[in-house]
């Protein structure tokens, strides 16, 4: 015997299935229209997640590495009801590794609704809060200790559609929906359809754990870590030396600058003079060293250690 609950839906069912025959009757279009964007709806939200942009910021503690995070477009993910609700946020799973040429790293992936990354993307600052939000995010989940500044960079490493899809669990189905031809279905065929769009949508995508985080717990992060970005370039670690032959005598100046946030010398700009020399790595690091002596700018020579990050800068004394 059908429970009480049981039969009342049922009842629902049957009398939307009555509505829609009607609109099919009375309204043709009205009732294609309807029904067309419903299955369109269903199949947007079994759309893949999609690479917007990635981040990349030094791990301090517990090991000393790059984060990458890749922040994701996704449709599954909730959009915010409004700014004083949580903001649904997707993460994938954390991947290690080494890499040759950049050492330790971990990949994290960050995926949010379209809706959210589309309206941040056309203020600077409020995309800045987002990915604020992804480090914040990271540091306190994680257990990890960041930097307080960190790059867009062009990709992170294993981060194909297919790995990031695996990370985050999304999984393609085995045959794609053919198009649906509404004018030639009954309501109760395009219901069943549907419904089994959005069922397996549910289904499909149940791996992530979706991470709500109060509102006024955002907000107080964001102005916290946002404040930190607003100082000037950090002054990276360095060493200046005088070689001199054997006599004593100064031939050449060597400067070894240490660089954890740079991955290649095309990040680096570098000026100089007879009397010193500016390094400058946009947004990240900024210095400016007098030399001891003066020197032959024209003999300088600069070389970047990739494994290391290291900088070193040769000039021969006038």
């Amino acid at each position: 015997m059908c429970s009480s609950s049981s039969t009342e839906v049922l009842q629902q069912v049957s009398q939307l299935w009555s509505m829609l025959d009607n609109l099919c009757e009375n309204d043709p279009a009205a009732y294609r229209t309807l029904i067309e964007r419903q299955l369109k709806e269903g199949a947007e939200l079994r759309a893949p997640p999609e690479l917007d942009s990635c981040l990349c910021t030094e791990i301090l503690k517990p090991k000393k590495g790059l984060l990458y995070i890749n922040i994701c477009s996704w449709k599954h993910v909730p959009a915010p009801q409004d700014p004083s609700r949580p903001l649904p946020v997707y993460t994938g799973k954390l991947e290690k590794g080494t890499n040759e040429g950049q050492g330790w790293y971990a990949v994290l992936d960050v995926a949010l609704n379209p809706a959210v990354l589309q309206e941040s993307k056309e203020n600077k600052a409020e995309i800045n809060k987002v990915y604020m939000l992804a480090l914040n995010f990271a540091q306190k989940e994680l257990g990890m200790t960041l930097s307080q500044q960190y790059r867009v960079v062009n990709s992170s490493p294993n981060s194909t559609p297919d790995e990031l899809h695996r990370r985050l669990g999304f999984q393609k189905w085995s045959s794609t929906p053919k198009q649906a031809d509404t004018a030639g279905q009954t309501p109760a065929a395009l219901l069943q359809q549907i419904s089994s769009l959005r069922s397996e949508n549910q289904d499909e995508a149940s791996a992530p754990q979706i991470i709500c985080r109060p509102a006024e717990k955002i907000k107080k992060d964001l102005i916290q870590v946002i404040s930190f970005t607003s100082v000037e370039p950090q002054k990276p670690e360095y060493q200046l030396e005088v070689k001199t032959d054997a006599s004593e005598v100064p031939h050449s100046v060597e400067l070894t600058v240490e660089l954890p946030m740079v991955c290649s010398m095309s990040e680096c700009q570098l000026s100089m003079s007879k009397d010193d020399v500016l390094l400058e790595v946009e947004d990240i690091y900024h210095l400016l060293v007098e030399f001891p002596k003066t020197v032959n700018e024209d003999s300088a020579s600069a070389v970047f250690n990739k494994k290391k990050r290291r900088l070193t800068l040769k000039v021969d004394v006038l």
